[in-house]
């Protein structure tokens, strides 16, 4: 029986409730240290402003719960084909210069010849 923990006491306080005495409040201690401060700074929540305004139009929750899912999927995909663009064009851009290297190097006359009648045809334009 000495294991077991003290009964906790039950007052009743001025205004009339009852309240158990561990839970009242502590005189402030006082303490000479510095003040330690711990603060969390969380998220902001996004910006909803197209939503609410989507509902001010009249537009049902599913076309503004489909413009919060959909809108950064197409953001997401619009990039990944973009970015797929311009590593095909920049693949297409070094075959080009090789493959004109190469022409150039292995053509000889008849290879500058068409060069230069290249050249003088892009001029007249």
């Amino acid at each position: 029986m000495e294991s077991l923990p003290d009964v906790p006491r039950v007052v009743q306080l001025p205004d009339g409730t009852y309240t158990y005495t561990n839970h009242l409040p502590t005189p402030q201690q006082q303490f000479s240290g510095p003040q330690v401060i711990h603060q969390h700074v969380h998220q902001a929540p996004p910006d909803r402003t197209v939503q609410r305004v989507a509902l001010g139009a009249g537009m049902g929750a599913g076309t503004v719960a489909a413009g919060v899912y959909f809108g950064p999927l197409l953001v997401g995909v619009l990039t990944a084909m973009a970015a797929n663009l311009a590593l095909l064009a920049l693949i297409a851009a070094v075959c080009a210069w090789g493959v004109v290297t190469v022409v150039r190097s292995v053509g000889g006359e008849d290879g500058k010849r068409a060069a230069n009648t290249l050249r003088r045809s892009r001029g007249r334009r």
